[in-house]
């Protein structure tokens, strides 16, 4: 491929991001419940989260550990257990969450009265959803190749390709966080809040269930 190739398949490579991005999963799950229940700057350690763990996978891949990982029964299944054990953790949370305000002291607040998760928490939170996700490694075999020139360094153009991956979604997620956001003050309404958790909760086991169920 000649060098202009890689630069002719950008809009075709942001186009499916965006297309990805988009769809329904986890991500979308715990950013919109991070933005509904702290606001817009909850959510950005989540979001960042998920993209550094989405950045991580894009590099193993290119270094080859992702095909690995994707090619080994044992990986993979201990990837797929922990991915989606993790899911069913924050879904029953979320439960809890909608069970406990249901009590006549809760549901006389709009929010808890404890402090808010730290940030590094929800950092995590979002990183661990993302690397605990073997799919993720089966993705990016397939997804990035398709877009590296044959006459292109394999690892450094798919840290390229990945670095507008994560910007892309960065702004996609941030925007999303940000529209939610402005509803806090209703999402927060004791009652609102118990259906989001009930919903979010019911949503996240769902994804886990399907992920522990899934096969290659």
């Amino acid at each position: 491929m000649a060098p202009m190739d890689l630069v002719s398949a950008l809009p075709a490579f942001a186009l499916a991001v965006v297309l990805i991005s988009a769809s329904p999963g986890p991500a979308m799950a715990l950013i919109m419940r991070r933005a509904a229940l702290r606001g817009f700057s909850g959510a950005v350690p989540t979001v960042l989260g998920l993209e550094a763990g989405l950045y991580l996978w894009a590099l193993l891949a290119a270094a080859g550990v992702a095909a690995l990982v994707a090619a080994s029964e044992i990986a993979f299944l201990v990837l797929r257990v922990a991915g989606a054990g993790f899911l069913l953790y924050l879904g029953i949370q979320a439960w809890r969450s909608a069970w406990r305000s249901r009590t006549a002291a809760e549901a006389a607040e709009a929010v808890p009265a404890g402090p808010a998760p730290s940030w590094w928490r929800a950092f995590g939170e979002g990183s661990v959803v993302m690397l605990a996700n073997p799919k993720a490694a089966a993705f990016m075999i397939a997804f990035y190749p398709q877009f590296v020139p044959a006459d292109r360094p394999l690892f450094a153009t798919t840290a390229l390709l990945a670095l507008l991956q994560v910007a892309i979604e960065i702004v996609l997620y941030l925007t999303l966080a940000a529209v939610v956001g402005r509803a806090r003050a209703w999402f927060r309404r004791p009652a609102i809040r118990r259906r989001l958790d009930a919903v979010s909760g019911t949503v996240l086991i769902a994804l886990g269930l399907r992920l522990a169920a899934q096969t290659r």
